[in-house]
């Protein structure tokens, strides 16, 4: 009867060791950087995930903002060659290609022979932006070269996680590391909404140093790269050069009425817009991308 009850007492705690250690968090995994090109930062595992086939297209095929291309394409590569680079903060309209060219700049660079080291694209997502002194961390004792890219950066009401941000980017005893450069994109220039600067200016104590601690998040990014609506001219360039790029069996008459009608039907004229059309027409004519 006792042997009965202490194999009882062995299996329940048993249970109860592996329901415990089914709590603990999983080990972290060892992060290698000569996995892939790309990767995406997971705050939680402490952990970049490789990616395999990175969504992106080829720099040629971006219309209509040829000026800031060359800005980010020449910062790029002297980071890549190892000089001084800016970080750098891409602004402005929607759909413009702020993140496929940040994207399409890697892949052009990453290619290129004069560069001293691997350089690799890692993807932070806006929610994770307090984890940045931890990745930066991993980062520092690379010999690889890194573009952190953040994609639609921008900060809310009650929103502490710029501060996190502007110390990661400049601040602190050790700074930035030299390997290390950030590209973010966002709609806003400030990277604040403007009702939450205005409501500061209004209830603050002294409002002008409220108002300077935010907006001065944009100024830890030396270069300012503004994307603005394009013409129908430019519309109509993206359109042509998708097609021919896709080889799509349609006349440039028809490619360019119904590219202007699809543009009336969303309101609004833009390289996301473009891209969506020629989707649209490679399925109706059976055409795969």
């Amino acid at each position: 009867m006792q042997d009965e009850t202490a194999q009882k007492i062995l299996a329940e705690l048993s249970r109860l060791s592996r329901a415990v250690e089914s709590l603990a968090p999983a080990p972290r995994t060892g992060n290698d950087f000569g996995a892939a090109e790309c990767f995406v930062w997971n705050a939680d595992a402490h952990h970049l995930a490789p990616v395999g086939k990175p969504n992106r297209i080829e720099i040629g095929l971006i219309k209509g903002v040829d000026h800031v291309r060359d800005i980010l394409i020449d910062n790029t590569r002297r980071f890549a060659r190892g000089l001084p680079a800016n970080n750098v903060l891409l602004w402005g309209a929607r759909g413009m290609g702020k993140s496929s060219l940040v994207k399409s700049a890697h892949a052009e660079l990453a290619a290129e022979a004069e560069t001293i080291s691997p350089l690799k694209l890692i993807e932070i997502h806006r929610e994770d932006i307090n984890s940045l002194p931890e990745l930066m961390a991993i980062l520092r004792p690379a010999h690889e070269r890194f573009i952190l890219f953040c994609d639609d950066l921008s900060f809310d009401h009650d929103d502490t996680a710029y501060k996190s941000l502007k110390a990661a980017l400049d601040g602190g005893i050790e700074g930035r590391p030299e390997n290390v450069v950030l590209y973010a994109t966002s709609n806003r220039r400030h990277l604040l909404p403007r009702d939450m600067i205005e409501n500061e200016r209004s209830t603050a104590i002294n409002p002008s140093e409220t108002v300077e601690e935010k907006v001065s998040l944009s100024d830890r990014f030396g270069l300012w790269l503004g994307f603005h609506k394009c013409s129908q001219d430019e519309y109509l360039e993206m359109v042509s050069g998708y097609a021919g790029h896709f080889g799509l069996k349609i006349t440039p008459e028809d490619l360019q009425a119904q590219a202007l009608e699809w543009s009336t039907t969303r309101g609004s004229r833009s390289g996301r817009v473009a891209w969506q059309f020629i989707q649209d027409l490679a399925g109706r004519s059976g055409q795969k991308l």
